[in-house]
C-alpha cells in the first residue's frame, strides 16, 4: 500500500524576534493533528520547529496536493498563529498574509515537501528542516547525496545506485522543470544548480527502477507574494538505505557547512550550520543559517522516531567551520559577497536611494568637461 509523506512548514509568529517558537504554539499544532489523526484524516503526524518555523510532518493515504490535507496544514497554521497574536509574538503569522487558502498550498507562501510512495519493508526516512536561507540551500547536499562518489560510496559499490539518478531542476523565476541524468549530464546539472537563486533541485529519482529518492521545497517566497514576507526556509526528505544512499551518506553531505543565501533579512550569504533541535534557535545575526535533520522509519505508515541526527560530537568540526565562515563573512559588513547582490535584496532600502539621487546621477562626458 502505497503511503504520502508531507513536510510543511510555515512561520506563523516567534519569541524575540525570529528566534524560535513558544510551548503553547506547538502544544496548539499538536492538538490540531492528534485530532486528525484520530478521525483517521492523517495516519501519523510529529510537529517540531526550527528556529522560527513550524514543521509539521504528516502521514497519510491521500496523495500528494490534497485539499483535506493541505487545508489541515493551513487552518493549524492559522490557530497557531491565534496563539501569536495572544502573545504579540513577532511577525505573527506572516507567512499567511499575503494570500488565502484555494484548495491546496501549490504555490502559496507555506512551504512543503511531499511525496506517494509504495512503503519498502523498511522504510527509513530522513526529514531536513533549515531557517535563514532559501530552497536553493539543498542543490549542493543534493547532489553530493546522489551524484558525487567521493561523498556516497555506493554510487560506485551498490548496483542499484550504480545507475545513477535523475535530478528533476526547476526554474523558479520561469516555473519550468528539467530532467537531468546523472552521471552522464552532471556537468549540465552543475551548470544549472551552481546558480542556486534560480535553479533549484525540485526532486531525486533512481535510474534503476525510477522510484522516489528524495524531494524539496521550491516555492521562493519573494516570487511569490511580489515582496518580501518571510524567509523561504526549505524543507527536504531522502529515503535510504536498500538501493538508497545510507543515512550516514546522506549526513555526510552536510559535514561541509557550504555558504547559503538568507541570513540576516534574507539579504546575505551564511554558512548552513547543522545543528541538534535544543540548538535550532537563530542568534547571532539572526543566524548563522542552520539544519536540523530527524530520522524516521516509516511502520504501515505510522511514524517511528524521531532521531535527532546531528545531535552527536561527530558534527562539531563542521559547526566549528560555520562559525569561522560566520567570523570571515560578518567583517565584510555591508559589502559583497556578505551582502547579497540588488536584484536578491529581500529587504533594501537600495530602490528607495537610487530613487532619492536619479536626478543627481549625470552623463561621465559632462562630469569629464567640467574637470578640464
Amino acid at each position: 500500500m502505497t503511503v504520502t509523506l508531507s513536510v510543511i512548514k510555515a512561520d506563523v509568529g516567534s519569541l524575540a524576534g525570529h528566534h524560535t517558537v513558544i510551548p503553547e504554539q506547538l502544544q496548539v499544532a499538536s492538538e490540531r493533528l492528534k485530532k486528525a489523526t484520530e478521525v483517521g484524516l492523517i495516519e501519523d503526524h510529529y510537529v517540531t520547529a526550527v528556529g522560527d518555523d513550524i514543521e509539521l510532518i504528516m502521514t497519510h493515504r491521500k496523495g500528494v496536493d490534497n485539499k483535506d490535507i493541505h487545508g489541515l496544514a493551513w487552518d493549524t497554521f492559522m490557530e497557531v498563529t491565534e496563539v501569536s497574536k495572544k502573545y504579540k509574538l513577532y511577525a505573527a503569522g506572516q507567512d499567511l498574509l499575503s494570500t488565502s487558502f484555494a484548495g491546496n498550498l501549490r504555490g502559496m507562501v507555506p512551504g512543503y515537501a511531499e511525496a506517494e510512495f509504495e512503503e519498502r519493508a523498511s522504510e527509513p526516512v530522513v526529514i531536513l528542516m533549515a531557517d535563514k536561507t532559501g530552497p536553493g540551500g539543498w542543490n549542493l547536499p543534493l547532489y553530493k547525496i546522489f551524484a558525487d562518489a567521493f561523498n556516497t560510496a555506493g554510487l560506485v559499490i551498490d548496483e542499484k545506485l550504480h545507475v545513477g539518478f535523475t535530478f528533476r531542476v526547476m526554474d523558479v523565476y520561469q516555473d519550468k522543470i528539467v530532467d537531468l541524468r546523472c552521471p552522464e549530464e552532471i556537468y549540465d546539472l552543475l551548470a544549472l544548480i551552481g546558480t542556486p537563486d534560480r535553479y533549484v533541485v525540485h526532486s531525486v529519482y533512481r535510474r534503476f527502477d525510477g522510484i522516489i529518492a528524495a524531494v524539496a521545497s521550491t516555492t521562493r517566497m519573494s516570487l511569490v507574494a511580489g515582496k518580501y514576507v518571510g524567509k523561504d526556509d526549505p524543507v527536504l526528505f531522502v529515503r535510504a538505505q536498500h538501493g538508497l544512499p545510507a543515512v550516514g551518506e546522506i549526513l555526510e553531505a552536510f559535514s561541509f557547512p557550504h555558504l547559503v543565501e538568507g541570513w540576516m533579512r534574507g539579504s546575505h550569504n551564511g554558512p548552513l550550520m547543522p545543528v541538534s533541535l535544543k540548538n535550532a534557535k537563530v542568534t547571532r545575526f539572526d543566524g548563522p543559517p542552520r539544519v536540523v535533520a530527524l530520522g524516521f522509519n516509516l511502520n504501515n505508515g505510522k511514524l517511528v522516531g524521531p532521531a535527532d541526527m546531528f545531535d552527536d560530537p561527530a558534527f562539531d568540526g563542521a559547526r566549528a567551520l560555520a562559525n569561522e565562515a560566520t567570523d570571515y563573512m560578518r567583517r565584510h559588513g555591508p559589502f559583497m559577497p556578505a551582502r547579497l547582490g540588488p536584484e536578491e535584496m529581500e529587504y533594501t532600502t537600495l530602490p528607495v536611494v537610487l530613487k532619492k539621487l536619479e536626478n543627481r546621477f549625470r552623463p561621465t562626458s559632462e562630469v569629464i568637461e567640467v574637470a578640464r
